[in-house]
């Protein structure tokens, strides 16, 4: 039989717990990557395993492409790509040496004038891709793309020419953030969690967190959804919780919401754990195989942000 990188029998999560039920969902509908992902985190699988699922979706430029992320189809390699596979990485501890040094010097090939990286390249022209991440000619530098993928090669202790400029556009898109939505401001924490400048991103995670309720950007009662307003351009019922801004009590979003919010947003998130054992998506569904390919990434992160505070679900 096959090296999987999956543990024995023994280690299997006892039957019907939330764990199980999400397994069998994985088992039944993950890519090859999630399904060694799953096991990494829950079921001792091994890093070797999820480093050569990930190394499908790698390209010859340094960058990875081939419907990495779910909602960008075809070959081509891609910002949102690239800062899914670093998360990837990170997760594993594998965010560095060789493998890195090249996908910087992809995102070097790809960068704006202002030395950050665009949302879509237009190279995505001619492939499929959600309605909702349209491909332009001149596209902009973006916060969204250039926050998650700063941060965490900050976090990993990166040190490459690129970072310079790109986290200059960071600090200044995040500290000039006036009206913003959920995802943006999702990016923005993902670059102060690990901004080398400590008391800087303090600061400025701070300011955005005040912002966050003034604009009511999350849904602090999740019993009265109908009372929070879905930001422009969202799919109805696209609310984002307090936990989707504090993945984990390390986060500097933590700091922004109460222990009841949190404890409420945490009872919300274990809540949505459907039938089939998966979470559901809550962004606008396009055609179905993103959907399909995205439920158990989800799933994951929901495992994992609950089990970052305390909720062990095995």
């Amino acid at each position: 039989m096959a090296e999987t990188g999956v543990s024995p029998l023994p280690s299997t999560p006892p039957a019907r717990s939330p764990l199980f039920r999400a397994e069998q969902f994985v088992w039944l509908t993950a890519r090859v990557l999630e399904q060694r992902l799953f096991a990494y985190h829950f079921l001792h699988g091994t890093p070797d395993a999820v480093e050569a699922a990930l190394d499908a979706y790698r390209n010859e430029d340094g960058g990875y492409g081939h419907a990495l992320e779910p909602d960008l189809r075809g070959p081509v390699s891609q910002p949102l790509h690239v800062a899914h596979a670093l998360r990837v990485l990170d997760a594993i501890g594998r965010c560095g040496g060789q493998r890195v040094e090249r996908v910087c010097r992809y995102l070097t090939s790809i960068s704006t004038a202002d030395g950050a990286l665009p949302a879509i390249h237009p190279g995505q022209r001619g492939y499929p891709a959600a309605p909702f991440v349209p491909v332009v000619d001149d596209p902009p530098s973006e916060l969204l793309a250039t926050g998650p993928v700063v941060g965490l090669l900050h976090r990993n202790e990166v040190w490459h020419a690129w970072l310079f400029r790109a986290t200059d556009f960071c600090w200044q898109a995040v500290e000039s953030l006036e009206k913003s939505h959920p995802y943006e401001v999702e990016a923005a924490v993902a670059f102060l969690d690990s901004a080398p400048d400590r008391s800087r991103a303090e600061a400025a995670a701070d300011r955005l967190g005040r912002m966050v309720r003034e604009q009511q950007l999350a849904a602090l009662d999740p019993d009265r959804l109908d009372a929070c307003p879905v930001a422009p351009g969202y799919a109805p019922g696209e609310h984002h919780f307090p936990h989707d801004f504090a993945r984990s009590p390390d986060s500097l979003a933590r700091a922004w919401f109460t222990d009841d919010e949190i404890a409420r947003s945490l009872d919300h998130l274990a809540a949505e754990q459907q039938d089939d054992g998966g979470w559901p998506v809550r962004w606008r569904q396009w055609a179905p195989a993103p959907a399909l390919e995205a439920r158990p990434l989800v799933t994951i992160e929901a495992l994992r942000t609950l089990r970052a505070y305390g909720r062990f679900v095995g």
